[in-house]
């Protein structure tokens, strides 16, 4: 495919859920989803990359298997937080058969909106802390 039509297709897709479902309607987000998308941001990647990320980030805490990952990867397409991009690296660098996934506008969103959530819930259990200190 062209960029340009790459582009609409991907405007369409991101219209489309926009309309559909909200961003909040997604919180809490999966922590497998938050794993993915926080893997995307900035860059496009493809599954292993994915499932290598997550567990390097985690310090192997997070493991994200196969069934797990490629599942939650179709489920993310799906809602039109992700889309597979039609980039490809160089073919040296490149394997075939990977393919690779991109943040829509719509999944940035989610995953900041979940990041707020996050920090608003770590915030509280500073606030809770510090005022049972002070009793």
């Amino acid at each position: 495919m062209n960029k340009a039509l790459d582009q609409y297709v991907y405007e369409l897709i991101y219209i489309w859920h926009m309309t559909r479902k909200p961003p909040e309607a997604f919180l809490p987000l999966k922590s497998n989803w938050f794993h993915i998308l926080l893997s995307l941001v900035g860059a496009e990647q493809h599954g292993y990359g994915i499932m290598q990320d997550v567990l390097e980030r985690s310090d192997g805490k997070v493991r994200l298997w196969p069934a797990t990952l490629y599942g939650s990867l179709k489920r993310l397409i799906q809602e039109g937080l992700i889309v597979e991009s039609g980039e490809r690296p160089a073919p040296e660098f490149d394997d075939a058969r990977r393919r690779y996934y991109k943040l829509t506008p719509l999944g940035q969103r989610v995953l900041d909106l979940e990041s707020q959530r996050l920090k608003d819930l770590v915030r509280a259990l500073h606030a809770k802390r510090r005022q049972e200190a002070r009793s």
